[in-house]
């Protein structure tokens, strides 16, 4: 345990030093990118929220960060330049309308940039009007789109994962794929970055893989990613990237007994038009500090 624990000191400490040089190359001694999956069409993945998922080989990885660009952007992709790894970003478009010169850093490192909303409204957009929320995303996409200078995904991801099937209706014929999560840091709850660490790894491991949810907005997660980074090379996961494409991927059924997950929030927090839009859920997962939901 002591050794464990010092591993993972000695990996946030080098993680934090030296300001994420970049990587002079892409060599055998970094993450890297093991392979592309091109994602077109309308689909539903995420088995937090949807019965069917990406289908990912055991110990793939598919990074994702919600609700930037933010002040703590910066230090997540050097630290994902550092180690000529790529990830998705779901970005509010009131914050990418922002701060345009993030999001273009984010494509030029060859990232794949996606829509949240506009606003991100706090009861989420199944608990809008279906006018609101349908305005609210079309705004969102083409702040994130302007800021991207043409280049943004039509990826989707509902803020607090709150769809609804009016809303997924109106996805597919907007051609917009819907990405929920296999899996998430919690970092939405305080905590230190080697907590977090710890926690997230303990997840990976348990399921082996999958589309894992993080955060650009939160300093612990931006400190706590180039000792994930190192920790996924070491641990033998491989790193997925997700692009634009013509066709829908191929996709993996939920195993059998499977419940979504994400309503349960919005249940725990009063939201019952949300909570309808996402099906029942089965359980709500422990934190270690009063939840808030996901964002």
């Amino acid at each position: 345990m002591m050794a464990n624990r010092a591993l993972i000191a000695a990996l946030l400490f080098a993680g934090l030093g030296a300001g994420h040089p970049r990587a002079q190359n892409c060599g055998p001694e970094v993450l890297g990118v093991s392979r592309t999956i091109a994602v077109g069409g309308a689909p539903q993945l995420g088995l937090k929220t949807y019965p069917q998922t990406l289908d990912l080989k055991d110990h793939e990885v598919v990074l994702t960060f919600d609700d930037g660009p933010a002040a703590t952007t910066p230090a997540v992709l050097a630290a994902l330049d550092a180690q000529c790894a790529k990830a998705t970003f779901f970005l509010i478009g009131r914050n990418a309308a922002g701060r345009p010169d993030l999001v273009r850093r984010e494509i030029a490192a060859g990232h794949t940039v996606a829509n949240h909303s506009f606003s991100h409204p706090s009861v989420s957009l199944a608990g809008l009007p279906l006018e609101a929320a349908l305005a609210d995303i079309d705004r969102g996409v083409a702040a994130v789109d302007k800021a991207a200078g043409g280049k943004a995904s039509k990826f989707f991801r509902f803020p607090g994962f709150g769809d609804s099937p009016a809303l997924l209706e109106a996805l597919a014929k907007r051609n917009m794929p819907a990405f929920g999560t296999d899996l998430w840091a919690s970092d939405w709850n305080k905590m230190t970055p080697q907590a977090e660490l710890e926690l997230t790894m303990e997840r990976l491991r348990h399921a082996r893989g999958g589309i894992l949810l993080l955060h650009d907005i939160h300093k612990r997660t931006a400190d706590m990613l180039p000792a994930l980074l190192a920790r996924l090379k070491a641990e033998g996961f491989h790193l997925v990237h997700l692009v634009p494409g013509d066709a829908p991927p191929s996709i993996r059924p939920a195993p059998p007994g499977w419940k979504p997950e994400t309503a349960g929030y919005f249940r725990q927090f009063g939201n019952l038009r949300a909570a309808q839009g996402t099906g029942a859920a089965r359980r709500i997962e422990p934190a270690p500090e009063k939840p808030r939901p996901p964002e």
